[in-house]
């Protein structure tokens, strides 16, 4: 959102984040101005970390009416991360107009908090409103997507990763949290995968996975075949998206408004220790739309996930019917 205002322009900027954050390094490199606060959460397992997360929220919330009224905004926008609360109160406390956005399909802490308070709240999930009664305006935009998704082409993709034009294109890939068992599942099912003529398989399994996962492979012959690669990180993740003709993924807010805006056929398995269990909600709200197939965490041992996804890779009419139904769920101008 940041980046189309700048685009827009002339617009300023300021974002506000955390030292820790990925955001300390990659929103100076988007050409924005960066100012950290001290902002963490807290494990709901281990209540007394509550107190350590409040003090720290309490020394931010001072530091952010600081920033707030040196930099003076006409408007604060607040994504509902640990950041949001400080800063939405101290927009909140010096009568600046607050906006809320909401990226999965339930409210986090930070905006359920703040709602009461902020003009206008813009949610990815038109069921996210009934959680809002009492909130000034609220708006289903969708959740925005990096000019960069959005500009993918299928034949760039395709292109960059060595895959053929007529081949068929398997992506997976999980998250920051909680792909360990994604990535074994998919893996094992190797000797299944390699017996499909054409298939080709782009398995992103993470920094910390990869290693593992390219070991698995090797142990069931893998290792040489340039049908099944394994990467830890894509730098165009988009043009992946783009160039895939079946995703598998978890079912993160983020991931699902790139794989709909780019309109990809999707097999979702939610992450299933998420916050409120928002993944499954999300992935809920996809595949009532016509766009995916959800399988939970715990079907992924048994022969649901990979009956589901042969299905697919063998089932080309179901895979343009749902790409057709994630076009028409993706929001190319939520930003």
């Amino acid at each position: 959102m940041a980046r189309q205002l700048l685009d827009e322009g002339p617009n300023e900027i300021l974002f506000v984040g955390t030292a820790r954050g990925t955001e300390a390094r990659l929103v100076p490199e988007a050409g924005c101005d960066f100012v950290s606060l001290p902002a963490r959460g807290f494990d709901r397992s281990r209540p007394w970390t509550a107190i350590t997360a409040g003090l720290t929220a309490v020394g931010g919330a001072f530091r952010a009416l600081g920033v707030v009224r040196r930099f003076r905004p006409d408007v604060v926008v607040g994504f509902g991360g640990y950041v949001s609360m400080p800063v939405g109160l101290a927009a909140i406390v010096s009568r600046v107009p607050l906006v809320l956005h909401e990226q999965n399909s339930v409210l986090g802490l930070a905006n359920r908090t703040l709602a009461r308070w902020a003009k206008a709240v813009a949610l990815t999930y038109p069921v996210t409103s009934a959680a809002l009664r009492g909130a000034g305006e609220v708006v289903v935009t969708g959740n925005p997507v990096r000019r960069s998704v959005l500009d993918a082409r299928r034949e760039d993709g395709r292109k960059a990763l060595e895959v053929p034009e007529g081949a068929l294109l398997l992506l997976v890939f999980g998250g920051s949290r909680g792909a360990r068992h994604l990535n074994e599942t998919v893996v094992a099912m190797y000797p299944r995968l390699k017996e499909v003529d054409g298939l080709h398989v782009v398995h992103v399994a993470g920094s910390a996975e990869h290693e593992s996962v390219r070991s698995t492979l090797a142990s069931l012959g893998g290792s040489a075949d340039s049908r099944y690669r394994v990467v830890d990180y894509l730098d165009g993740m988009g043009e992946a998206i783009a160039a895939a003709d079946l995703v598998v993924a978890r079912a993160g807010a983020t991931s699902i408004a790139e794989i709909t805006v780019l309109g990809r056929p999707t097999v979702l398995v939610p992450y299933p220790y998420a916050t409120d269990d928002h993944q499954t909600r999300n992935a809920q709200a996809v595949m009532a739309a016509g766009a995916a197939v959800v399988v939970a965490d715990a079907d992924l041992d048994g022969p649901m996930f990979p009956e589901t996804v042969l299905g697919l890779v063998h089932d080309e009419d179901r895979r343009e019917a749902m790409a057709r139904a994630s076009a028409v769920l993706g929001r190319p101008e939520a930003g």
